[in-house]
């Protein structure tokens, strides 16, 4: 007979079929996944958290995602993350690991089964589903429904595909060759599932293979092995530069999967037939793939303990520098203590004013120097300022619940140290949201000021950080007169900026080019300047008005 595979073009055609199937099983794959994901993700991620609290309880957990998700690497990832977060330990991150491997074989045992009856009736509910919905959450199961048919048809297309292949002579010597090489055989196993990025389409696509006859029941074991090895890979690149933690969960997943390869390889010749009287093909394929990965578990799972010492010993937790924006002076204790409790907020605001100071200090600099480095340490610095914002937030919060052993006096320190905090943290998003965008606009449009509005823009920093000095000495000692002179200082730089704007307008009228050119660009700088001095005076406002010395209206005529 002569081989189907003998035409060149012919060749061509089946390895394109080939592909095309796999990758269209690799897509229904992935659709599943995304699917479930967007309709049951966050119920899913919060049952994975229920479930953390001993190891079996674990393992089970990670077997019921990965049947759902059809991906060991998503539920690993998941584990990865809730370990990394500290809510998990490594143990059982490593066990949920183990039953989300588990968890593939089973979903592999039921797509092994010929069910290519049904992937057209799976395919027609799934964009009939997700056709005929608006509701998110139904288009999403649709989209898993669509996924499942797909993945069906595609090992429908793999089987017609390598129907061809079972007459041809070279590919019948290769396979011999690799039988009798395991090792080898287990290596190619492993680059292709990495390539695939799936040990679930590998598996499937062997099993297909074996029950075309194309390979041996020995060499398909250690392809399994081979996919086994590759499936906890993507895992270990994904968290590559993830935390320690979140590492020794994917690390420790590969290293258990290669060391169970690696003794399972030497009686592979043994366990083959065994094997086999349960079902030749497909099914002896399946069959070793969860047999290996049950075994597996079983025998790791008293070692977790063990292995996440020797995981932290090789991938040990660095030194990290403090966290600026971690709060230092908010002591839980203090809450019993409502003086204290406030000293500490307080405190903390300060960190909050440096914080201010050194931002406009440097944002200053951008616009002088034109340097996109200290655009980019602002918005930094904005991210602490507002960690710390919200510290000092919800530490107050904690003691107003305490209301019934707060004076009026405390609370209302409470609550001005809340609203001064607040507009420190607007004074912080002007300045990153407004003027180092400004700043990056003068940057990129090679924008130059006038010596003169440089000047008068300098002058107007130089005054608001006068002002944070000022408000901040307002707002701790809560002294009347500093008030005043506080307020005073809203009137100042209320005239320096229109001051400042008309010099601009009569430069405007000289046709000076820097002048024209950065026009808008100066005086939005100035406006922002003043709303960021607005916010800075608000700490003089709760002393004068318990003085009474501040109008309810600045209307004219009002008492």
């Amino acid at each position: 007979m002569t081989s189907t595979l003998a035409n060149p073009l012919s060749g061509t055609a089946v390895l394109i079929q080939l592909l095309g199937a796999v990758a269209l099983m690799l897509w229904g794959l992935r659709t599943v996944r995304t699917g479930v994901l967007r309709a049951s993700g966050g119920t899913l991620r919060r049952w994975l958290g229920e479930h953390l609290r001993a190891r079996v309880p674990a393992f089970l957990a990670g077997l019921g995602v990965a049947v759902l998700l059809q991906s060991a690497t998503a539920t690993v990832m998941l584990a990865a993350s809730f370990t990394a977060r500290g809510l998990m330990t490594a143990p059982m991150g490593l066990a949920v690991a183990l039953g989300a491997d588990v968890g593939t074989t089973l979903v592999a045992q039921a797509l092994a089964f010929d069910l290519s009856w049904l992937h057209a009736a799976l395919i027609l509910a799934g964009v009939a589903t997700f056709m005929s919905g608006e509701a998110t959450r139904r288009r999403d199961i649709g989209r898993a429904v669509l996924g499942l048919g797909l993945t069906l048809l595609a090992l429908r297309l793999i089987v017609q595909a390598t129907a061809p292949l079972r007459e041809a002579s070279w590919l019948a010597s290769l396979f011999a060759a690799l039988a009798g090489e395991p090792v080898l055989a287990t290596l190619v196993g492993a680059v292709l599932t990495w390539l695939a990025h799936s040990s679930l389409a590998v598996v499937l696509l062997i099993a297909t293979l074996a029950e075309a006859g194309l390979v041996a029941p020995t060499l398909a074991l250690a392809l399994v092995l081979g996919a086994n090895i590759g499936g906890a890979l993507p895992a270990v690149t994904a968290t590559w530069r993830s935390e320690p933690e979140a590492r020794r969960v994917a690390v420790g997943n590969l290293a258990f999967r290669a060391i169970g390869a690696e003794l399972a390889l030497l009686p592979l010749g043994t366990v083959a037939p065994l094997l086999a009287q349960f079902g030749g093909g497909a099914r002896l394929v399946v069959n070793g793939h969860t047999a290996f990965n049950l075994v597996l578990a079983v025998a790791a799972l008293p070692l977790l303990d063990l292995a996440a010492r020797l995981l932290t010993r090789l991938l040990p937790t660095p030194a990290r520098a403090e966290d600026p924006g971690k709060a230092r002076h908010l002591d839980p204790a203090a809450l019993e203590n409502p003086d204290l409790a406030l000293a500490a907020a307080a405190r903390e605001t300060l960190r909050m004013g440096d914080v201010i100071e050194t931002m406009l200090h440097d944002s200053a600099q951008a616009f002088m120097r034109d340097d996109r480095k200290l655009v980019e340490e602002v918005a930094a610095r904005d991210n602490v300022l507002d960690a710390l914002h919200e510290a000092i937030k919800l530490y107050l919060t904690q003691l107003s619940r305490r209301s019934g052993f707060l004076s009026d006096a405390e609370s209302r320190r409470a609550m001005e140290i809340i609203t001064y905090t607040t507009n420190l943290e607007h004074v912080g998003d002007i300045i990153d949201k407004n003027l180092m965008e400004l700043a990056e606009k003068k940057i990129k449009n090679r924008l130059r000021f006038s010596a003169e509005g440089q000047a008068d823009i300098t002058a107007m920093f130089e005054r608001v950080q006068e002002t944070l000095k000022l408000s901040l000495a307002v707002f701790m000692t809560g002294q009347p007169a500093a008030a005043r002179k506080l307020l005073e200082e809203k009137v100042r730089l209320r005239t320096l900026e229109r001051e400042a704007a008309d010099k601009h307008f009569a430069r405007l009228r000289e046709n000076r080019p820097e002048s024209v050119e950065t026009s808008a660009l100066h005086l939005d700088v100035l406006r922002d300047l003043k709303r960021i001095n607005s916010h800075l005076v608000s700490s003089a406002y709760p002393i004068l008005e318990a003085m009474g010395e501040l109008r309810a209206s600045r209307l004219s005529g009002t008492p």
